[in-house]
């Protein structure tokens, strides 16, 4: 038996044989053509480059059937690269100035790009190259000729492993047999993912090296809401994954009957339920899911999803985007937390030894004066389209938060001279992400208009833990006293002031973590769109006096195992199928 962790990028759990596939890739010859026939050879790359483009209007055509707007719109993005003169042109220049056939021409020019793409330090960049090779083979395939894949022999419920896999192969997926898939490769951003999610397909992307330990045929278990996949499991872990797996389906069918139901505990307490996006077109995803808002919006992924730094306008239009979707809901627009990352690493002249600790989030803000002023324009001239906050990450001392206002009040006054509108009393706000920030939080909340806790760094700070090491991940602990001894204080300071305070940490999605929460005083948690139906479920089983009791007692305990075990049967009990659900540990 192996048990495999991944990154969970769409949640489910399947129990059925592995299918393992090997590099479906067409293979070519390079062949040299005859100076006469290179205008015929080019005709031959145009009428391929017709046809493929038409096979992707079918594709888009029939996933938006399928997915939805939102995730066929990958489709629309390779029908754009196609169309792309930078891209085609060096084909085109190839099969003439080197005499050889359009098949080696498309293969070498997109595999340079691809390997551009690779060569990239951050996962939105080096994700792209499956796009790459999806389009490498669409007009490879309209070159030499349909060839039947491999998938196509598939007659069983099956768990697809791979490499890596292009959105076309994961959207083409027979759904009566192909039941989820696990990949080597790729990252939560991947359009691989996002046509995994628009499926419903259960998948787990970064396994490292699942296709050289998976057999075909051989029994898998595919834990999409954990991240974990199982290779020839045994009785035991045969037997908890497929209640997990009956769980869940259980769990979806009643789940998506609470969306348009409130979020009220039992004894009357309403509690405010908003979704975490990267990328406006999630807003549809947090509506449809029953929650009322945005309460963090990413936005670093505008730097990370292209090759240049946004302009005001990029922010603005993906800020207008996503609040002409919310239709008057709340947003919360956090200011760019780059840094500590291979984006601003890969720019520097010297890097960082140590950029966890260095120059991120509100102090490369701070540093960056020009980039954080043009992201603030965008905030404010947005805020005049409907209700938005602004609110600062990583926040250490009084003196960055006041050093943020004052740039943000030069903003103002900049924007007020050139007659363009926003919202004077916009809401300013921070994330509580430190320790720091959480020990000193009742003289911040004299000067915010509300907080925010974000758990992924107060956790990774508190404990000195680095959550994406491997080697240290059983350290990071939500549930540590300390973590939740800080969340109280700021909590309480929170109330004393008047203000409001939510949690938008990956914890604050997680059932138990979330009575946990309530009972320590927050009545507004912030998670993904996915999370929403199951916290909800939570929220409207508990009353808050039970919360509360339990939070007290939680607070007796000195390890997070007692404290994480005392929650769990607690939550258990009101809401059965909470043990088949995420761990809050990989928060």
């Amino acid at each position: 038996m192996h048990v495999i962790q991944g990154i969970p990028v769409s949640p489910g759990v399947v129990v059925a044989r592995a299918f393992v596939l090997g590099d479906d890739r067409v293979w070519v010859p390079r062949r040299s053509i005859a100076p006469e026939a290179v205008g015929a050879e080019q005709g031959r790359f145009d009428r391929a480059l017709g046809d493929a483009i038409a096979d992707l209007d079918r594709v888009h055509e029939e996933a938006e059937r399928e997915m939805g707007a939102e995730a066929a719109k990958v489709f629309l993005f390779h029908k754009g690269m196609l169309r792309d003169r930078s891209l085609i042109d060096p084909i085109r220049a190839k099969i003439a100035s080197e005499r050889v056939n359009a098949e080696h021409a498309v293969t070498t020019v997109f595999d340079d790009l691809a390997a551009q793409f690779r060569r990239k330090t951050d996962s939105a960049f080096t994700t792209k190259a499956d796009d790459i090779r999806d389009l490498a083979n669409r007009l490879l395939t309209c070159l030499v000729g349909e060839r039947r894949s491999r998938l196509d022999e598939i007659t069983e419920p099956t768990v697809v492993i791979a490499r890596d896999l292009t959105p076309s192969q994961a959207a083409s997926f027979n759904r009566r047999t192909v039941v989820g898939f696990a990949t080597d490769s790729g990252g939560r951003t991947s359009h691989t993912a996002i046509v995994a999610n628009g499926l419903g397909l259960p998948a787990v992307v970064g396994c490292h090296n699942v296709t050289s330990l998976a057999s075909d045929g051989e029994r898998v278990v595919l834990d999409g809401d954990r991240g974990v996949v199982i290779l020839d499991p045994d009785e035991e872990q045969l037997s908890k994954y497929e209640g997990y797996a009956e769980q869940h389906r259980l769990a979806e069918l009643s789940l998506a009957e609470l969306a348009g139901l409130p979020a009220v505990t039992r004894d009357g307490t309403a509690v405010e339920l908003l979704g975490n996006i990267e990328f406006p077109e999630e807003v549809s995803a947090v509506l449809s899911h029953g929650g009322t808002g945005v309460g963090l919006y990413r936005t670093e992924f505008l730097f990370l999803a292209a090759n240049r730094e946004p302009s005001e306008e990029d922010h603005f239009e993906a800020y207008r985007t996503a609040i002409g979707m919310l239709g008057g809901r709340p947003l919360t627009i956090r200011t760019i937390d780059l840094g500590a990352d291979k984006y601003t690493q890969a720019r520097a002249e010297v890097p960082e030894r140590n950029p966890a600790l260095g120059l991120r989030s509100i102090r490369y803000c701070l540093a960056e004066r020009a980039i954080f002023k043009r992201q603030l324009r965008a905030i404010l001239r947005a805020s005049a389209l409907g209700p938005v906050k602004v609110m600062f990450p990583l926040i250490t001392s009084i003196g960055e938060l006041r050093h943020a206002r004052l740039i943000l009040r030069d903003v103002m006054e900049d924007l007020a001279e050139e007659g363009v509108a926003f919202d004077r009393s916009v809401p300013v706000g921070m994330m509580v992400e430190l320790p720091s920030a959480a020990l000193q939080s009742a003289a911040f909340a004299r000067e915010v208009d509300f907080f925010s806790i974000g758990t992924n760094d107060l956790v990774q700070y508190t404990l000195a833990v680095d959550r994406t090491n491997e080697r240290v991940a059983g350290l990071y602990q939500p549930w540590h006293p300390a973590v939740l001894m800080l969340i109280r204080q700021v909590s309480r300071a929170a109330r004393k002031a008047g203000i409001p305070v939510s949690c938008c940490g990956e914890a604050a999605g997680e059932r138990e973590y979330a009575m946990l929460l309530l009972g320590l005083g927050l009545r507004t948690l912030s998670v993904t769109s996915g999370a929403i139906p199951q916290v909800k479920r939570l929220v409207r089983s508990v009353t808050m006096q039970e919360c509360e009791r339990v939070a007290r007692k939680a607070l007796t305990f000195d390890s997070d195992v007692e404290v994480s075990a005392y929650v769990r049967e607690h939550v258990r009990k009101i809401v059965p199928e909470a043990s088949g659900g995420r761990s809050a540990g990989g928060g």
